[in-house]
């Protein structure tokens, strides 16, 4: 019977045995503090926010925060005054911009998913131009492994005033445009290689200047082609492009940039598509038209068979959701009614 009683007491939550076999009332022990516990993470309340403040400082990973090199555009494009509707070299000149008719339709073939290789790559270099000419002049260090003049991409000697002079868009144009040639990358990384250029400038809290602005593209392209491309392109593939600089060079320079980005090299779509909508506007503030071509018969045939496909998924949605919102119409809903027990 003592064995009853055991296994009573036992399963009670609110007694239990003391060292001399007595029932004493059980008394919950005191709660511990995060100080107590030394665990200082942070409750759910206290980050509702941090999405935010990351919105702010990192548009390299959020969708909705501005990009860094649009906003610094800005004003250039406003002391040029430059039309986003009207293009053209003269008021008197040709047009540049083509109008579709009725007998002609003009399409611009550089979409999100395919964008046109050589105006993406003008525009990523109009966009790192615009990161060297408004910088920050307050005196942010230079980080070593960036410097033109302690890691130089040629034997020839770098001039005293290498970081005095800012370089041209077509410099920089050039720079770019031989490295994706000579690599044979694609127009979607070079939106990657910006994403991961201006992530390097938030994370690293530095800016992009005339002495470290080739080697902080030259690693950002080194990163993209092999987070992005499928046949990767490996760092000696780089030193046959650019002869004078060495694999272990090339080595140090890919740690460390991937040092500085946290080793962060995800990039969302949704993150993509802002890079490369956030280009076109830049675009067409500069009057960097894409190319545009007539509207071919085989190319109309694939967009309406592509309109096709997409009505019809429509259609089979609509279907779907007439038959969900039918079966919950004929549901029997359950009423409760007071009951008179006599």
């Amino acid at each position: 019977m003592g064995n009853s009683t055991s296994c009573c007491v036992s399963s009670s939550p609110k007694l239990r045995r003391n060292t001399h076999s007595r029932l004493e009332p059980y008394r919950p022990e005191p709660e511990l503090s995060r100080e107590d516990t030394g665990c200082n993470l942070q409750h759910i309340s206290d980050r509702e926010n941090i999405d935010e403040l990351n919105m702010e400082y990192n548009p390299s990973e959020h969708p909705r925060a501005s990009t860094i090199f649009l906003s610094k555009s800005q004003t250039d494009v406003r002391e040029k005054r430059k039309s986003l509707y009207v293009n053209h070299q003269h008021p008197s000149g040709p047009m540049r911009r083509k109008y579709s008719s009725c007998s002609t339709i003009f399409l611009d073939d550089s979409t999100v998913s395919q964008p046109n290789l050589k105006y993406t790559i003008k525009c990523v270099s109009l966009a790192i131009y615009y990161h060297i000419k408004n910088r920050n002049v307050d005196g942010r260090m230079l980080l070593d492994i960036f410097d033109e003049k302690l890691h130089p991409l040629s034997k020839s000697d770098v001039p005293s005033d290498y970081d005095k002079h800012d370089p041209e868009q077509k410099q920089i144009y050039r720079f770019v445009r031989m490295l994706f040639s000579a690599a044979q990358l694609t127009a979607e990384c070079a939106i990657v290689t910006l994403v991961y250029l201006e992530r390097l400038l938030t994370y690293a809290e530095i800016d992009i200047s005339p002495a470290n602005w080739k080697r902080i593209v030259l690693g950002a392209i080194l990163l993209a082609s092999k987070v992005w491309d499928d046949q990767a392109v490996w760092n000696v593939d780089y030193c046959q492009i650019l002869k004078d600089i060495t694999v272990e060079d090339m080595n140090e320079l890919e740690r460390q940039f991937l040092e500085l980005l946290q080793f962060n090299i995800n990039v969302p779509s949704s993150v993509y598509a802002k890079y490369y909508f956030d280009l076109r506007s830049l675009s067409e503030a500069n009057n960097i038209n894409f190319p545009l071509e007539p509207l071919s018969r085989d190319k109309a045939q694939k967009l309406e068979a592509i309109s096709r496909l997409c009505d019809d998924k429509y259609k089979d949605l609509r279907k779907a959701a007439k038959k969900r919102s039918v079966s919950a119409d004929n549901l029997t809903v359950v009423r409760w009614s007071p009951a008179i027990i006599s």
